[in-house]
């Protein structure tokens, strides 16, 4: 039986495992770049680090099989990101990289990329990443559920996320959960916005 539960420092390698194993839009993304710490480093790692309280996980009793990992300020996010994450891992990726390795970078590098235009209205933000053999199990919508209790009592106001524009079926999820699409959408990217309510 999965469940779900709060995070622990010692669930730190399988977060990492769960993020580059559901890298290529929801499929195995290992080998893709010049190194396997690429998307944990930008998408995962940091989240867990500096904001655990925030960060949940569903364990099958041997393993971390998916989590939901969030930040409660956008802002301030970006803000230390730019500042004190990123120089202190950038150093590993150089050299002759991908095209796409070399997109990745450059919107690393650029703390922007997270300020949707509505991200004072939604100010927190989540990544979601569940292997195949836990999908399908409505452990996407327990996880989300959990954070949105832990940001109410947090007294955080709303909750938004950006995925690739092709990811039709992630799409769908965020939608029968009752995210709604924001105007910051692009051809290129979706961004879903759900306001939190006070318990």
């Amino acid at each position: 039986m999965i469940t779900i539960r709060p995070y622990r420092p010692g669930d730190r390698a399988d977060v990492y495992d769960v993020c580059v194993r559901t890298g290529a839009t929801g499929q195995d993304a290992s080998g893709m770049y010049s190194s396997d710490d690429l998307l944990p480093d930008i998408y995962a790692l940091p989240y867990v680090d500096t904001e655990p309280e925030l960060a949940f996980v569903a364990d099958d009793g041997e393993r971390v099989v998916g989590y939901v990992i969030a930040t409660a300020d956008t802002r301030a996010f970006a803000r230390w990101f730019s500042d004190t994450w990123w120089p202190s891992v950038a150093g590993k990726y150089g050299g002759t990289v991908s095209d796409a390795e070399a997109g990745i970078l450059a919107s690393a590098a650029d703390p922007e990329r997270m300020l949707v235009s509505e991200v004072d209205d939604y100010p927190a933000h989540l990544h979601i990443d569940l292997l195949p053999e836990a999908q399908g199990q409505g452990l996407g919508r327990r996880l989300i559920d959990t954070l949105r209790s832990a940001l109410a009592e947090r007294g955080v106001r709303g909750l938004h996320l950006t995925m690739g524009a092709d990811n039709i079926n992630a799409g769908a999820f965020y939608r029968r959960l009752g995210f709604t699409e924001l105007a910051s959408s692009t051809d290129t990217g979706t961004s879903f916005g759900m306001a939190i309510e006070r318990s």
